[in-house]
């Protein structure tokens, strides 16, 4: 949608600089053939203008881009350790249950949900410190 709007302003621009509105009359064709190589060389420069204001935004938000990417890692970090810190205490309670026991199947699930999210939620703060 953005590149749609841009190209009509960019026509737009051109017919402008070149004296004529979108209102008028379509030129003969050897008018039009005479009228081709400056529209292509306005139609360049507006596209050699549109990448250079891309690459300046681009050059802008990098930084911004760089932390919110680290901050997004440590966010999903803490999100991913708030299940060990409930599941911990279940694991710990149901121990001496982990070979055959009445909470076998308690202690078993809370320990899988506690390795799986402790792993999850390290590495996650081990990518944000590598950024």
């Amino acid at each position: 949608m953005l590149g749609t709007g841009l190209r009509v302003a960019g026509r737009v621009a051109t017919e402008r600089i070149e004296g004529r509105s979108s209102a008028s009359p379509a030129p003969s064709s050897t008018q039009r053939i005479d009228q081709t190589r400056p529209a292509r060389a306005a139609r360049q420069e507006a596209s050699q203008n549109s990448g250079s204001v891309t690459r300046g935004v681009a050059g802008f938000l990098k930084p911004f881009r760089e932390v919110g990417g680290k901050l997004w890692l440590e966010v999903t970090g803490v999100f991913f350790l708030l299940p060990v810190l409930v599941f911990a205490p279940t694991v710990w309670r149901t121990r001496a249950s982990f070979a055959a026991g009445p909470d076998h199947r308690t202690f078993v699930s809370s320990a899988i949900v506690v390795v799986v999210f402790l792993y999850l939620g390290v590495t996650s703060f081990w990518r944000a410190r590598r950024k």
